[in-house]
């Protein structure tokens, strides 16, 4: 947990604070697996612009995961930008545009799990092209075909055993 006061900079317009963190997210697993062994760069900046405290900041993370379709290993460099509006209170409780820190105390590791969390795929691919695996087999068939059969779909069995009779 890296807690920063926010409290000069929301009552102080100009005021500003500049961010430069290495968090450590090695507890973020997938699998068994640690997604983010080395730490995660979280550089910007916290400023308060006409009375509204803004957060313009990007989080640089080695993300350290396999593909779904080839199950090859593989590490993707991430770039996340990370743009806040904070507020110490709404009026409007569901307006999700602004982040509520009431205390003027700002958690920027949690903040940065969740903005880097929100922006991971829902698949991940080695390559765009990738191949994937034989179901049959397990061959990455990306570096080569396998020498499986194609299977004959259960419904036409029946019928491969006609030709098999006039041969």
């Amino acid at each position: 947990m890296f807690e920063i006061n926010l409290e000069e900079v929301f009552n102080r317009e100009g005021s500003s604070i500049k961010l430069d963190r290495a968090a450590d997210l090695s507890d973020i697993r997938q699998d068994d697996r640690v997604l983010f062994p080395e730490p995660v760069k979280i550089t910007g900046c916290i400023r308060n612009v006409a009375e509204v405290v803004f957060m313009d900041a990007t989080i640089e993370a080695d993300e350290h995961t396999i593909c779904d379709r080839c199950a090859c290993d593989l590490v993707r460099h991430l770039t996340i930008p990370m743009e806040h509006t904070f507020v110490t209170a709404l009026e409007n409780e569901e307006d999700d545009d602004f982040i509520v820190i009431p205390d003027m105390v700002l958690d920027l590791d949690a903040l940065s799990r969740e903005d880097l969390l929100l922006d991971l795929p829902s698949k991940v691919l080695c390559r765009e092209d990738c191949k994937g695996i034989c179901p049959q087999c397990g061959k990455n068939l990306n570096e080569g075909p396998c020498n499986c059969k194609e299977p004959v779909d259960p419904r036409l069995e029946g019928l491969l055993s006609l030709l098999d009779d006039n041969e």
